[in-house]
């Protein structure tokens, strides 16, 4: 019954004041009253319910991955899910694409329309910046080496280890700190085998020059290994890693020699670990430890990341490049194994000298140097402007292939930030800078559609998660980084770990939030995010995400029914 016949009932029982026509249309009123006051709750409790949001990495230049997306969504619909996060590496260089891509982009669009889902693609990567720095890989974050030692040779310089440094023969026992029980000579390697969750690492402290940057490789074979092979560098004086890079081992490898570096930061000594921790079963060999000083492996030219080159004897006489020596360029920078992506290890270049320099002439070179994290993560430098330019056009590419629609902004695990001279230049905390560079963010989207929604990640911007001090390799406190976000910017939480806390946090500030669920666990974890939401009255949350490393959806319907089971009890009861 629409508002129109009810107003025509009215309207008639107004008219005709018989009691038979007036009981009638009493009896009828009634029953509209109960119609229209059961519509307008159903509209509030629809409009209160939990949005239901998945998380879908894809690459919409391939034909078979866009095949995969529609299906997704399809299936999604069907469950009821509201809002497709999209996260594609070629937002970062829509102008280098051809036709291809923005067809796909049509259509995936157009299936979003069809099934009433609302598309939310990703921008802004500022921890996962490889996608950007392929425009420029020297906008990458820098550490600092600092008079590391050059001696010129045959017209060229090339590093001196200054100290030397070296690691010992795995098998001689006695030169390594300790070695753990489970690790057994055989031949000319360190054997592991069926361990039990015990570690499994030699370990030796070694005296290395601060700021400086340093090689360490190992060859290692597996065998049904069930553990992660790793080098780990460690601060002796707080237990900090200096290394974070894997090592990218598989169960079953033949000898494989395998690379990291460090910057030895204000250390004079580091202790160097190699092997595996906790492993629980098959074999494992490691041999040839190898230690040494690199040179200028990866070095970053930019303003911000500048070359000095000097005389050992005399530190006031600054070389000029291009005059003294020519440009100091890594061809590898940012480009193996295509852009974007840095080598951890390979041959570096010398400094080719102009002019009569003696063999034997020694030098002072301080230069800047990423750090490779993980499986290959390199963070952009926000305090570069060039890298801000990046961000704008990212953001305007992004624009035209999806107008007006709401904005994921990827600040999130960002591991080095706070060394090189742009960074200094600000006069502020890496809080302070990251603070500074969100709201940039955010405001931008705006002013590109004013209406639209803006989101973030959490973690960097969290107390409880990541925004504390010396967070990996960041150069200070990110303490603070939550005053660049403006009320309006809505929250993707996914501190599970201490929820409760991290929820009532942005709750308190005035952000509205998703819960960031799953994870590649199970779908009953939502409802533990949901629980603590009910049980300690969180306000603002207004929607959960099917959240997935592994591309794995298989627990769509089960995450679903699982909200499905809270919506009701948290809908209007928590604003």
């Amino acid at each position: 019954m629409s508002i129109t016949e009810i107003r025509e009932l009215f309207s008639v029982a107004s008219s005709d004041r018989s009691p038979r026509v007036w009981n009638g249309m009493a009896r009828r009123c009634v029953v509209a009253l109960f119609v229209l006051m059961f519509c307008l709750l159903s509209r509030r409790g629809s409009a209160q319910t939990l949005e239901r949001w998945v998380y879908a990495p894809t690459n919409l230049l391939v034909t078979e991955q866009t095949d995969r997306l529609e299906k997704l969504m399809r299936e999604a619909a069907g469950f009821g899910y509201t809002h497709i996060l999209i996260t594609d590496s070629k937002f970062s260089r829509l102008h280098e694409l051809d036709e291809r891509y923005f067809r796909n982009i049509e259509r995936i669009r157009g299936v979003a329309t069809e099934l009433n889902l609302q598309l939310v693609p990703a921008v802004f990567p500022v921890g996962y910046s490889n996608d950007l720095l392929s425009q420029n890989p020297n906008l990458a974050e820098g550490l600092p080496v600092r008079d590391a030692l050059f001696e010129v040779r045959d017209g060229t310089a090339r590093v001196i280890p200054d100290p030397q440094v070296s690691l010992p023969v795995v098998t001689d026992l006695k030169a390594w700190d300790f070695v753990d029980e489970t690790l057994k000579p055989e031949g000319k390697s360190l054997r592991v085998t069926e361990p039990r969750g015990e570690n499994s690492r030699v370990m030796k402290t070694v005296r290395v020059s601060p700021y400086r940057h340093y090689h360490v490789s190992i060859r290692i074979r597996t065998l049904d290994f069930r553990g992660q092979p790793q080098i780990s560098v460690i601060e002796p004086s707080t237990g900090r890693r200096l290394t974070h890079t894997n090592l990218r081992v598989g169960r079953t490898e033949d000898w494989t020699v395998c690379h990291i570096t460090f910057n030895s930061l204000s250390n004079d000594q580091v202790h160097v670990y190699i092997g595996a921790w906790g492993a629980t079963g098959g074999s494992m060999w490691i041999e040839d430890a190898m230690m040494e000083e690199c040179g200028l492996l990866n070095v970053l030219r930019r303003n911000g990341t500048p070359l000095v080159v000097r005389r050992e004897d005399n530190l006031l006489a600054i070389l000029s490049e291009g005059q003294d020596f020519e440009e100091v360029r890594d061809p590898q920078l940012g480009t193996v194994p295509y852009a974007g992506e840095y080598d951890v290890w390979h041959e570096s270049p010398g400094i080719r000298m102009r002019g009569p320099w003696p063999d034997g002439m020694r030098l002072r070179v301080s230069w800047y140097h990423p750090h490779i994290i993980y499986d290959g993560q390199v963070c952009g430098c926000v305090t570069e402007p060039e890298f801000r330019d990046l961000l704008k056009q990212q953001a305007d590419g992004v624009e035209k292939i999806f107008p007006g629609t709401d904005r994921m902004m990827s600040h999130d695990e960002w591991r080095v930030q706070g060394w090189d001279e742009s960074f200094r230049r600000t006069g502020q905390t890496p809080g302070q800078v990251a603070a500074e560079n969100v709201r940039f963010c955010s405001r931008y989207l705006k002013t590109l559609n004013g209406s639209r929604r803006v989101l973030v990640w959490s973690d960097m911007f969290d107390p409880h998660h990541n925004a504390v001090d010396h967070y990996y390799l960041v150069n200070g406190d990110l303490s603070g980084s939550w005053e660049g976000l403006s009320k309006d910017v809505w929250i993707v939480n996914w501190n599970f770990g201490v929820r409760e806390e991290s929820l009532r946090f942005f709750a308190d500030r005035g952000h509205l939030q998703i819960l960031a669920g799953y994870y590649d666990t199970d779908a009953q974890q939502i409802g533990r995010w949901l629980e603590t939401v009910r049980k300690h009255q969180i306000s603002g949350v207004k929607g959960v995400m099917y959240t997935t490393w592994q591309q794995d959806y298989s627990n769509l319907k089960d995450f679903a029914d699982v909200v499905n089971q809270y919506d009701p009890v948290l809908r209007g009861a928590v604003p």
